[in-house]
């Protein structure tokens, strides 16, 4: 068992590394863009104060495992008020040299298993342990290049930016798609679910470092961050065994804090060309949708021809197996030949339905299969608040248990689903309240009331957001008392989130 572990340490770590060839070669092809001569005196004018770091000292999850270092995050908090002079010295020394030391980059990956049962290397996902320290570094980092971004930064990146989440994704994916479907009748949607392989693996950071600056990032951070992302010691750990060390420059480890937002920005360009096609991203899972109107698919096609040529300039590999076309088409007239879909010479699967952020999307826009899902899965969870009542518990606890492990399940982006579902599905979904409420002897939230809370609470933070994707939907009539409604033909437009959001605002209290 030792030898099987040692071996496998050393192919992961090696697998693992396998971008970096290809990266070198990729970025000595095109070159890194020349810093303007106006910029080559740029001083850095980010410092981090002895306040941010004893409060990001005394945040730290201390339940988190530690890295390399060995420092635990249990120290740190304990230790904020006297470590914090000196790691903010430390800090600040790092930015104003633009250089990142190797204890603070070096990572241990430990190999999480995406299955049961693990066939290949690929079924191991990298999850990176990097130092604490660094974590807190980064956070303040990665506050302080958010608060730097413009507003209108790619406003279909819904990942990693205040008042995004995956219910915006989806809603806003099913809003492009029924109003398209709502203006005639023989419309109809192609949507594209890409899938990169390893793709925050995959960044380059020279190419990064071009686009931080064309963003308006100071030239110092778009060095430190070259600096951080390059030379970058790994190692990884099965068991009691770990691998030999390799030195990466390419990519940036699953786990660090800035990782998420470092791939956003090296993505935000990835935008649609066509009024007619609209590119959706929540981090890498991405949507290409086509509005199809008398059967013209060539700005569709076209666009996902630039997706394929931009993905092969910044190094991002199409998976191609993985990658699924879904079509929405509810005319019943005329029998249609949808034009094939290739991706780097293969043929791209087509399904009737996709997981998409937690979400079942099927092609006729019906829930019934993400809401049978959902109601198996609670109702598993049932079991365990059951014999918690056998435990004897107060109901308090049992009530508390549902709301955390039950509840989520049934809710989980509730606004873009539940209003579209069927009275049959309903009920299922409300058995198993009941059933949780006889159990606890307590009674629970309805369904239907929760919906129409969050669609309220949602409705309002997106009026409030003028950057938000889908704030102009929300217009206020001349009396400035009402919004506007939205124009619906079909009830499957009349009963997604924003029309419905927009009734339940208006029956608010007036506003001015």
């Amino acid at each position: 068992m030792v030898n099987a572990d040692a071996s496998l340490a050393d192919e992961l770590n090696t697998f693992y590394a396998r971008f970096e060839a290809a990266a070198n070669h990729a970025s000595g092809a095109s070159g890194t863009t020349s810093v303007h001569a106006e910029r080559a005196g740029e001083v850095n004018t980010f410092t981090i104060s002895e306040h941010d770091v004893r409060r990001a000292f005394k945040r730290v999850n201390t339940r988190k495992a530690a890295g390399p270092d060995g420092i635990t995050g249990r120290v740190l908090k304990a230790c904020a008020d006297q470590l914090a002079p000196v790691f903010t010295e430390i800090f600040n020394l790092s930015l104003e040299q633009a250089v990142v030391r190797s204890c603070f980059k070096q990572s241990t990956i430990v190999p999480v298993p995406k299955k049961p049962q693990p066939a290949c290397l690929n079924d191991y996902r990298p999850v990176a342990l990097t130092s604490v320290v660094m974590r807190c570094f980064e956070r303040l980092v990665r506050d302080f290049i958010t608060a730097s971004l413009p507003d209108t930064l790619d406003p279909l990146q819904f990942a990693y930016r205040q008042n995004r989440s995956t219910d915006n994704a989806i809603a806003h994916l099913l809003h492009t798609t029924n109003s398209h479907l709502d203006q005639r009748n023989g419309n109809y949607t192609k949507m594209l679910f890409v899938d990169y392989s390893s793709a925050f693996n995959t960044i380059i950071p020279s190419t990064l470092t071009s686009k931080l600056e064309v963003l308006g990032l100071s030239l110092p951070l778009c060095q430190w961050i070259s600096n951080f992302l390059t030379d970058r010691p790994q190692a990884v750990r099965v068991g009691k065994h770990t691998s030999s060390t390799l030195t990466l420059s390419t990519g940036a480890p699953q786990g660090c804090v800035l990782s998420p937002l470092l791939y956003s920005l090296y993505t935000h360009d990835c935008v649609a060309t066509s009024n007619s096609t609209t590119i959706i991203k929540f981090a890498d899972d991405t949507v290409v949708v086509g509005l199809i109107s008398n059967n013209d698919e060539t700005a569709y096609l076209q666009e996902v021809k630039n997706l394929e040529r931009w993905c092969q300039e910044n190094n991002l590999l199409l998976n191609v197996s993985k990658t699924k076309e879904l079509i929405v088409d509810f005319s019943t007239k005329q029998e249609r030949s949808y034009q094939p879909l290739n991706i780097c010479g293969t043929p791209v699967e087509r399904v009737d339905s996709f997981r998409y952020l937690g979400v079942h999307i099927t092609q006729d826009l019906s829930w019934s299969c993400h809401i049978n899902t959902l109601v198996k899965k609670a109702r598993q969870r049932l079991y365990h608040l059951r014999r918690l009542r056998d435990f004897k518990l107060p109901s308090q606890v049992l009530k508390t248990f549902y709301t955390c492990t039950i509840e989520s399940v049934l809710t989980g982006s509730i606004t873009s689903w539940f209003g579209n579902s069927t009275m049959q599905d309903r009920r299922a979904l409300q058995r198993v309240v009941r059933s949780a409420e006889r159990t606890i002897h307590t009674e629970l939230p309805d369904l239907q009331d929760i919906y129409s809370t969050r669609c309220r609470t949602r409705a309002r933070k997106i009026v409030k957001d003028l950057s938000h994707p889908n704030n102009g939907l929300f217009s206020l009539l001349r009396s400035g008392k009402r919004f506007r409604s939205l124009k619906a033909n079909t009830e499957r437009m009349r009963r997604s989130f924003f029309p419905q959001a927009i009734r339940s605002l208006n029956q608010e209290t007036p506003r001015i």
